[in-house]
């Protein structure tokens, strides 16, 4: 059992073990330093007790709790806790917000866009009172050559989801300043392409500590990190330097316009956004950008996205991270289908090296028969989620359209590699292909 160690996030001692729930935030015994968060706060009285107190609690009185102070515990079972299913449902609708604001019209102007003005893009999808201030958004272009794209798309950068910050109204509602970043999932042929780009690359995000033994997927990492050669937005940079930029800038402001107010980080995303939100949860505490506020990933049906030693300076960092992950959707279980973190017998001494989920798992399960692409799509967790329904149940039915995934199916299939639609290529390869790194 490695050594206890001061946690960032809540003040209290990790201690590391080797199942998924790996850090235990406890009560801090002496003094932390200045720049750290507050002692993680006592839950709400019976907060964990009994249906009727569980019930009473709100989240005001239990946030650092529901941000994952101490890795959720007693939240999650023996049945997810109703004020933690809430904000993640929440949190999940955020994100879908991104799916629906998306313009996959080749024919519109914003095609590949928002289709919105970030003034009245949470109303215009049916969230008026989301309680979030839109502050920028967030482009991304993978540095990834698919010779038969259509021209229109090569290297071009597109809309990946939103920075916000709560309102004054819906800050006194959770009991602190939450500063969100919100992810959508692949829907690009080249997103697609950086999916499948499973090599393991040192992820070397902070110069004056580069760590090269703590590893990132390629294809995410070029993801995060590549600039929009075409200039198509302003030159606004790449992914990362625009969410270093705004979310260090948001922080930096609360801290000067709010003295002693509390404030998270919370990123949230779906599939590769959930990739994308760990990515950058690890950097911004990593660069200690996050000025001590609890950092916060919540990940819907996210793939894994580094190795075990990426996972440990996550933990070591105090970067918390909830997987909210139906057991039925493969690509939860990629990269790494075959060697990962549970790899035994004579396979062990390379569990080092291979791919490693990050944080707490929260299982769900469901799955339709005739529409089984609904275990991946975002819009059968949010109804799950929504529907107060514990660990095993239906697919809810799917929308008019086919939900989102659907519509994403749609726009890649008509990017053809030959005659092989994107979409039947990805399903068919990229589990050969992500597990033994062929690319």
């Amino acid at each position: 059992m490695a050594a206890a160690a001061v946690h960032r996030q809540c003040g209290g001692a990790t201690v590391t073990r080797a199942q998924q729930r790996v850090v235990r935030c406890r009560a801090a015994g002496g003094s932390v330093a200045a720049a750290t968060a507050p002692a993680c706060a006592p839950v709400e009285a019976g907060a964990r007790r009994g249906p009727a107190r569980r019930s009473a609690a709100t989240v005001a009185g239990m946030w650092r709790q529901v941000q994952g102070c101490d890795d959720w515990e007693g939240l999650l079972e023996p049945g997810v806790h109703p004020v933690l299913r809430a904000e993640l449902a929440r949190y999940s609708e955020l994100v879908d917000a991104c799916y629906k604001a998306f313009d996959l019209d080749p024919a519109s102007r914003r095609y590949l866009n928002c289709k919105y003005g970030r003034e009245r893009m949470l109303e215009e999808v049916g969230m008026p009172g989301a309680g979030y201030e839109i502050t920028r958004y967030v482009y991304a272009a993978p540095d990834v050559t698919v010779p038969t794209m259509e021209p229109s798309t090569s290297g071009r950068g597109r809309w990946i989801g939103y920075v916000a910050v709560s309102t004054d109204e819906m800050t006194r509602r959770l009991g602190r300043r939450d500063v969100l970043v919100s992810f959508r999932g692949t829907v690009t042929p080249a997103e697609w392409m950086a999916n499948l780009m499973s090599s393991l690359e040192p992820a070397r995000l902070d110069p004056c500590d580069p760590r090269p033994d703590v590893k990132v997927e390629s294809g995410f990492l070029s993801l995060y990190t590549s600039a929009d050669k075409t200039c198509r937005f302003g030159g606004a940079g790449s992914c990362r330097e625009q969410l270093l930029r705004e979310v260090s800038r948001l922080i930096d402001s609360c801290a000067k316009d709010r003295p002693g107010e509390d404030v998270s980080v919370t990123l949230a995303g779906h599939s590769m956004g959930s990739a994308l939100a760990l990515l950058f949860a690890y950097d911004l505490a990593e660069l200690g950008l996050n000025r001590g506020a609890p950092v916060t990933v919540f990940s819907f049906g996210g793939p894994r996205v580094g190795n075990a030693a990426f996972k440990a300076r996550c933990d070591e960092l105090g970067v918390k991270a909830l997987r909210v992950a139906n057991v039925h959707d493969p690509i939860t279980k990629l990269p790494g289908i075959f060697l990962n973190e549970a790899t035994t017998g004579v396979l062990r001494p390379w569990r080092a090296s291979c791919y490693t989920h990050v944080g707490v798992e929260l299982p769900l399960n469901f799955v339709k028969v005739g529409d089984l692409a609904s275990v991946h799509d975002l819009s059968t967790y949010v109804a799950l989620l929504k529907s107060g329904g514990d660990k095993q149940a239906a697919a809810p039915r799917s929308a008019p359209d086919g939900g989102v995934l659907a519509r994403v199916m749609e726009f890649v299939g008509r990017q053809r590699a030959g005659a092989v639609p994107w979409q039947d290529a990805a399903l068919q390869m990229g589990g050969l292909v992500q597990t033994l790194g062929l690319i």
